[in-house]
């Protein structure tokens, strides 16, 4: 056997995006992860339609097979709208920023958290780095999750994914990989493509039958939603979409990572945006053609993945088995990427000092044993936490998503604070176009953590604030200062937020599991 080394699998000199995690980049074929293989077909340069297709390809990701029911939860068709307005534009600045940074910092190649870290120093450097892993591995429950509740179409012990069978069944499944991983087994070409095309495929299948059996009188039933009085105003509706179109596109910082298969670098901005904008529109035709199948209150109150419901209420049995097949294909196939990918970040961390040194321990195969061993302990913990607090997939996906938030801000507060001070422009070199997208990628994460609603907020603080532990952990280990006096504040504030929220959780009164 033929052992991988991580270096090999990671390899440094790739661009920060490399570390995507959510729902986005994680399943295409070959490059959806940060592994790859050490071929030629590596530097195979693509022109413009074949590098629009490999964006596309990347940001599709299993979180549009659970749309339809995580979008009419808490909004109408209106609000879905202006929901999706609001990512198109949020997410295209926070595109434009990470190519910019790529560009403009090359040798920041830890992921975003360096962005943060470089500037706006340690601290807020390790904060998001903690953040970005914790968004990592409570995305690897909601999948695990996800999986059983669509195993649970043809094994109905297994519920939504959060009962004794299903936490059983995805605990055998993470230590498994686990032993994989270990063993220095990596992701197979044959089983990327399997997995693509179990994710693409269905959902094109899917917009085609929808949009044949749409009937605009179902649609625009209660278009405002303000007929269903739980959902609330426009506003409230609008914001409970916030997290689930994040979710759906973290990840969208790897769009940068084609870059170097480009034929002509014109081409790369022109694949992104054209890439980005498809997916959209696939993400948008699922959640607004399903509500001219099914009216609001019918697809909130379908169990995920909710675009089974839909189809079976269209074509019969078939699509709903066609629909949880294609999920677990493409979940199962991709696990011991994501798998990976989670322990990967503290790793890379440990290594640049931003995290204890013992994070970045290599197994003799090279694999990231010790991020590996407590990034899954972690996993398997929050399985368990499931079953007792019987939690959902989109409460899992909604405390990952509030949970990667902090190195989205900093990322694009770094991209403005270069345009503003000029550090590393040229003379004379137009800075307004980066300018304007860092602001506008700043003032969206500052939306969404406005949206994201405290019960969620105080999840992350609860989870956050332990890794200050470490952080002085790593400051003691290269004998530096350990914090600065804004520093030391802004740890104190979210020691004393997430010791409230401890309470607020005891007395019940918020309920974010």
């Amino acid at each position: 056997m033929t052992h991988v080394k991580a270096a090999d699998l990671f390899p440094v000199q790739y661009p920060p995006s490399k570390f995507q995690i959510g729902e986005s980049i994680m399943a295409t074929a070959g490059i959806d992860i940060p592994i790859r293989k050490l071929t030629s077909t590596t530097s195979a340069k693509l022109r413009l339609g074949s590098l629009t297709a490999l964006v596309i390809g990347s940001m599709v990701g299993s979180g549009v097979f659970s749309l339809p029911q995580n979008m009419a939860a808490g909004a109408g068709p209106l609000a879905i709208l202006i929901g999706w307005a609001i990512t198109a534009v949020g997410m295209l600045a926070l595109v434009f920023v990470y190519q910019s940074l790529a560009v403009r910092r090359p040798q920041l190649d830890a992921g975003p958290y360096a962005y943060a870290k470089a500037g706006f120093g340690p601290f807020i450097g390790f904060t998001s780095a903690w953040g970005y892993w914790i968004s990592a591995w409570v995305g690897n429950v909601s999948y695990a999750v996800i999986v059983f509740s669509a195993l649970s179409y043809f094994f109905p012990a297994f519920g939504d994914g959060n009962t004794w069978q299903a936490v059983l069944g995805a605990s055998v499944l993470l230590w498994l990989i686990h032993a994989l991983v270990l063993a220095g087994i990596r992701q197979a070409a044959v089983v990327n493509s399997v997995v693509t095309v179990a994710k693409i495929a269905p959902v094109v299948l899917f917009v085609g039958i929808v949009a044949v059996a749409f009937k605009l009188q179902v649609w625009s039933l209660d278009f405002s939603g303000l007929g269903n009085a739980s959902l609330g105003s426009i506003a409230a509706q609008v914001k409970s979409t916030m997290l689930v179109t994040l979710w759906v596109f973290i990840g969208i910082e790897g769009a940068s990572v084609f870059s170097a298969r480009a034929e002509r670098r014109s081409d790369i901005a022109k694949a992104t945006v054209l890439g980005f904008f498809t997916c959209l529109a696939l993400y948008a035709l699922v959640s607004l053609l399903s509500l001219g199948i099914l009216n609001q209150p019918e697809l909130a109150a379908l169990k995920n993945p909710s675009m089974a419901g839909v189809l079976e209420a269209v074509v019969g049995p078939w699509g709903a088995i066609l629909i949880n097949i294609a999920l677990v294909v493409s979940v199962v196939g991709a696990f011991l990427s994501w798998t990976l990918l989670a322990a990967e970040i503290p790793h890379v961390a440990g290594k640049d000092g931003t995290m204890p040194k013992f994070f970045g321990q290599e197994s003799e195969r090279g694999v990231p044993s010790t991020s590996l061993l407590i990034t899954n302990l972690l996993v398997q913990v929050f399985l368990v936490i499931t079953l007792f607090a019987q939690s959902t997939y989109q409460a899992l996906f909604y405390i990952a998503s509030a949970a990667i938030l902090v190195p989205y801000i900093f990322s694009g507060a770094y991209a403005a604070k270069l345009a503003l001070t000029g550090e590393s422009y040229e003379n004379g070199e137009q800075r307004a176009g980066p300018l304007f997208a860092g602001i506008l990628a700043t003032v969206y994460g500052l939306w969404l953590v406005y949206a994201a609603g405290p019960a969620y907020l105080f999840m992350c603080a609860i989870l956050y604030a332990p890794g200050i532990i470490f952080y002085v952990w790593a400051r003691r280990e290269t004998n530096q200062r350990i914090f600065h006096p804004v520093e030391a504040a802004v740890a104190a504030a979210l020691v004393a937020v997430a010791i409230l929220a401890v309470y607020e959780m005891w007395t019940g009164a918020i309920s974010p599991l």
